[in-house]
């Protein structure tokens, strides 16, 4: 893989979304740490690259000067995020770039944590490497909004999601599934990023769903499932609780059942005892107990009731709404009210997703 060019402005912002692109593929699957691309290069030659590696290490730069075929000396280190500067769980990447002898590191972004933050760019110059950053930061600083979120505010990035029919039902009388095979596949790819996907106990009873995620290859990161059930009164015989002992499984609650609690321990699912507001659980409470778990990335697939209560109390980062091109009329079965208009209520911006979903429709807010 090659490019040669005259304008190094060019070459900078070249390089830099290549990096950017290998960040993109292990969004969500870094753990705590972001998702970090970068690229070496050397006589106008890529001749190595890295990504985070799953669960958060080594990191991006670690794996591209380890998996130089030729010796990175003297070459340019491309890398999204602010390379780390302080002794974590790994020894800092600006004392290995130094001791590759790298002669120039460009890179995106500063990195938000307070160990390292705005540190590397003084280090780097101190031993006599050139130093440039800024390169590409709207796209990066974009890419990273979910990142800077969760470091910033120790909760979890919540992702909504809901499907309808053209008209605004969510549910069919006749058809199980309302949406076509193309937004079934994003709606997948969604789980396949998320750290846990949360529902209330009404759709595990109505729905008995899985919850995986049903990619080709990727079964493996299927997230854990997470319900919410103040009175216990999930049905047992549920398919998530048959299967969480394979599949780690959570359940908040907050009526004292001992007979049932007991129960779903022998199961295999993890209880967590949680006060009421309002005689409803607290958004920001489940994510706060859920960010103590390390589930940074939570996908919320629950009916309109608790989709609404979500909304008003400002619990979205994101929100998708899968809208099918088919209308249901007499076999419609719930309909979202003004749904569109308390979206927006909270998520003032919105786009139609690009990715192809046929006749659907995906609209994204944020």
């Amino acid at each position: 893989m090659s490019s040669k060019r005259n304008n190094s402005n060019l070459d900078d912002y070249f390089y830099m979304e290549q990096a950017l692109g290998l960040a993109e593929k292990n969004y969500g699957l870094t753990g705590e740490n972001p998702s970090v691309g970068c690229v070496l290069v050397k006589n106008n030659q890529i001749i190595s690259s890295g990504v985070t590696g799953l669960n958060g290490r080594p990191h991006a730069e670690a794996n591209a000067i380890t998996n130089s075929s030729v010796n990175v000396h003297g070459s340019t280190l491309y890398v999204t995020l602010e390379p780390c500067n302080h002794y974590g769980k790994t020894p800092p990447c600006t004392n290995l770039i130094k001791n590759k002898k790298i002669k120039n590191v460009v890179y995106g972004i500063n990195d938000i944590d307070p160990r390292t933050s705005k540190t590397a760019k003084k280090f780097f110059k101190n031993k006599k490497i050139k130093v440039k950053e800024g390169v590409l930061s709207k796209k990066l600083n974009k890419f990273y909004k979910s990142y800077f979120y969760i470091k910033k505010n120790k909760l979890p990035y919540v992702i909504g999601k809901i499907a309808s029919s053209r008209d605004n039902f969510i549910k069919s009388k006749k058809n199980k599934m309302l949406t076509n095979n193309f937004s079934q596949y994003l709606s997948h790819l969604l789980r396949y990023r998320s750290h846990a996907i949360l529902i209330s106990y009404k759709t595990l009873n109505s729905d008995n769903p899985k919850l995986s995620c049903r990619l080709n290859s990727l079964e493996q990161y299927s997230p854990v499932r997470v319900i919410l059930d103040k009175n216990l009164n999930l049905k047992v015989d549920s398919f998530i609780i048959k299967t969480a002992k394979k599949i780690p499984t959570f359940i908040f609650y907050n009526k004292n059942n001992t007979k049932k609690i007991n129960l779903l321990k022998r199961f295999g699912a993890k209880l967590i005892y949680l006060n009421l507001k309002n005689n409803n659980f607290s958004a920001f409470d489940v994510f706060k107990k859920l960010y103590n778990e390390k589930l940074f990335y939570i996908l919320v697939e629950g009916g309109v009731n608790l989709t609404q209560n979500f909304l008003a109390n400002n619990a979205f980062n994101e929100f998708f709404h899968f809208k099918s091109s088919k209308k249901l009329k007499k076999n419609g079965d719930i309909e979202l009210s003004n749904f569109e208009k308390k979206v927006k209520k909270n998520l003032k911006n919105y786009e139609e997703v690009k990715t192809y979903t046929g006749d659907d429709k995906v609209l994204r807010y944020y």
